[in-house]
């Protein structure tokens, strides 16, 4: 049964900006949008070009008034439609992130939003402000947090499996800036431009998604950090290299690499998290194997499946039983999923399922805004820095 049709009598209309001819992120925003019939996405703004934007919104099927040249535009028409979205999905460059979805909240919409939230830590405070006040919802797209066997981990962590933590080790490793592609004549796309990207290229793309499961996963915020961040690569002006040690609130220590310049690396996201009395590894090239190390015995490797063996956390976010894979597609429709049921709970005054409401929010996307700039300081000074935020 769907959900959000039982509660509505309909699916909820979304909006999108951005994710418009060539993105990669836009058609998987879409796609998972879609994947369990929750929203139908029904107007947009596909292209910083007004005409550019109309032909992209009506290639993929949206109807010739719906399919705008503007997001201005598209706030203002929309808001009076009878027949209006019920929530904005911003999936632009970065720099896009914050004026759009600051103005679709003003508008009354709830906002699903692409990491990372903003690209200055004033503007990210300033969102986590004004989803406070506005009571809307909003979900920031650290889309691995919804990988059921991410879910489970997490879950065991709160069940104190590991006793209390004491190490968490996160790596994300990517090859595909291995090469110069500044010189190439494609040219190196909107990420290599800092207005448009935000202080560090690496830190922003993948950063902070490394940043946000760690601390999804043990519930730990990081409060000091010591970084080396820059290139790999003799004459590049962007940062494609970062290995951080991180300081714990709880008093435990990490560490974090991340890198868009290992030649021949794949995509490379882990976590290691130790607690007294064992731990976890989770690798998202293998989504569906969950590696639990206990102290003194041997070392089990859990499955993702749906008998029963899992949490009630890992089994929510999954659709398929034992034998057949989920990925990554599946967990960014999850977060879909999830924040679908928390507008729908917000439109109808009804109470939220609570395995539904573990979605990112704008106060960890803020979070690992902060963590970018204590970084980068940590650089300029050579020694640790805070990294705690006051919300």
């Amino acid at each position: 049964m769907n959900a959000i049709i039982q509660r509505l009598g309909r699916r909820l209309r979304l909006g999108v900006v951005g994710g418009g001819p060539g993105s990669f992120i836009g058609p998987v925003h879409r796609t998972a949008a879609r994947r369990d019939a929750r929203f139908e996405v029904v107007a947009g703004v596909l292209s910083s070009d007004p005409e550019r934007s109309r032909a992209a919104g009506q290639a993929i099927g949206l109807a010739a008034d719906r399919a705008y040249g503007d997001w201005r535009e598209l706030l203002a028409v929309e808001r009076v439609r009878d027949d209006g979205i019920d929530a904005v999905a911003v999936m632009t460059p970065n720099a896009g992130h914050y004026p759009v979805a600051d103005a679709a909240l003003d508008a009354g919409f709830d906002v699903i939003c692409d990491k990372p939230l903003t690209t200055t830590l004033a503007d990210a405070l300033k969102l986590v402000d004004k989803v406070r006040s506005s009571g809307l919802v909003f979900c920031l797209t650290h889309n691995y947090s919804a990988y059921p066997m991410v879910r489970q981990a997490r879950a065991m962590v709160k069940a104190g499996e590991l006793g209390e933590i004491r190490q968490v080790q996160l790596e994300y490793i990517q090859g595909h800036l291995a090469r110069r592609v500044e010189d190439e004549a494609t040219g190196p796309g909107w990420r290599f431009d800092a207005e448009l990207g935000g202080g560090s290229l690496v830190l922003g793309d993948i950063g902070t998604h490394a940043h946000h499961l760690g601390a999804f996963v043990t519930g730990l915020d990081v409060v000091q950090v010591m970084a080396d961040v820059g290139s790999n690569l003799p004459g590049r002006r962007v940062d494609d290299y970062a290995a951080l040690l991180l300081r714990f609130a709880n008093g435990a220590r990490g560490s974090m690499w991340v890198t868009n310049a290992a030649a021949g690396a794949e995509h490379g996201l882990a976590f290691r998290a130790f607690g007294d009395q064992g731990g976890l590894e989770w690798h998202q090239e293998q989504p569906n194997h969950l590696l639990h190390r206990r102290l003194g015995d041997f070392p089990r490797l859990m499955t993702r499946r749906l008998d029963g063996l899992m949490g009630a956390e890992a089994e929510h976010a999954s659709r398929v039983g034992i034998g057949h894979p989920e990925g990554y597609q599946e967990a960014f429709a999850t977060l879909y999923a999830d924040a679908a049921d928390a507008i729908a709970a917000r439109l109808t005054g009804q109470p939220c399922d609570p395995l539904a409401l573990d979605f990112p929010t704008a106060l960890d996307g803020a979070k690992g805004i902060k963590l970018i700039d204590a970084a980068l300081e940590s650089r300029r000074t050579g020694t640790w820095a805070d990294c705690r935020l006051e919300v």
